[in-house]
């Protein structure tokens, strides 16, 4: 009988952070999977624990990751994890959790504290729809071509960023979006100097031209607004309408009225109101 993956969360920076279940879980395994195993050793040493470890990141994923799966097949319970936050979201991870459910062992998430989600909370950009980007490509092609699509990006759009590449990725992110784009900067969080500055992209580069980037950055980027992107909004009639459709191809009117708000300015409730409004006129 196989053993179990365990994809655990460790905290961004705040180790009084820790939630129980993420030290419980590192206690049960019979080994852990780290990123860098150094750092999970001062996390471990925190907690109190021994544990056998294996490096698994990017350059040795391929290789390491069937040695891994094969001694969880074995019957042993693994602890993966990486430096901070979630495994697998821009962190190692994503390809050996696919192969574990492939070869069907089970993989148990064990959740605490993801950077992306937590700068979000604390941007006052709008939460409700985003778009994680994680670290832009580094060649500097491939960088344009996805900034490139994300100019009608209407969602507010969530970056990664060291510090010795802030000043060219702001200097991006101007080219592409322009200088007045709103932009909060969340800075080290969780940690002794952390901070959250919401200015503009101009504003950033002007800060950052002036004094060095220092710790590590998460980028929560509005959206376009819908005069941005070259397209009128529908109107609520237009939206009422388009759920209308999606009825007669057999929604129900709460999946239509969904359907419809997640394409217009509009929200569910109100597109749901009208639709039902109609019917009991008909």
């Amino acid at each position: 009988m196989p053993g179990t993956l365990y994809v655990v969360a460790t905290p961004i920076g705040n180790l009084d952070d820790m939630p129980p279940r993420v030290a419980a879980t590192f206690g049960l395994a019979d080994f852990v999977a780290a990123e860098d195993t150094r750092v999970t050793l001062k996390l471990l040493n925190h907690l109190g624990l021994k544990k056998p470890m294996v490096s698994y990141f990017e350059h040795n994923a391929a290789q390491r990751g069937g040695q891994i799966l094969a001694r969880i097949q074995a019957g042993e319970n693994c602890a993966l994890c990486s430096d901070a936050g979630m495994p697998a979201i821009s962190d190692p991870g994503e390809q050996i959790v696919t192969d574990a459910l492939e070869l069907g062992i089970p993989v148990v998430p064990v959740p605490g504290a993801s950077a992306c989600v937590t700068a979000l909370a604390v941007s006052g950009q709008p939460t409700a729809r985003f778009v994680f980007e994680g670290f832009l490509p580094v060649p500097r092609r491939a960088r344009a071509q996805r900034l490139e699509s994300l100019k009608r990006e209407e969602r507010t759009v969530i970056f990664y960023e060291a510090p010795h590449k802030l000043r060219g990725t702001l200097a991006d992110l101007a080219g592409a979006f322009g200088e007045q784009r709103s932009l909060t900067l969340c800075r080290e969080l969780t940690k002794l100097h952390e901070e959250i500055f919401k200015t503009t992209i101009g504003g950033a580069m002007a800060r950052y031209a002036e004094e060095a980037p220092r710790g590590e950055f998460v980028l929560v980027m509005a959206g376009a607004a819908p005069e941005e992107t070259g397209e009128t909004p529908p109107t609520l009639e237009e939206a009422v309408a388009a759920a209308r459709a999606l009825m007669a191809q057999g929604q129900s009117a709460s999946a239509a009225a969904k359907a419809a708000a997640a394409q217009s300015p509009f929200g569910k409730g109100e597109i749901y109101r009208l639709l039902c409004r109609e019917e009991e006129d008909e």
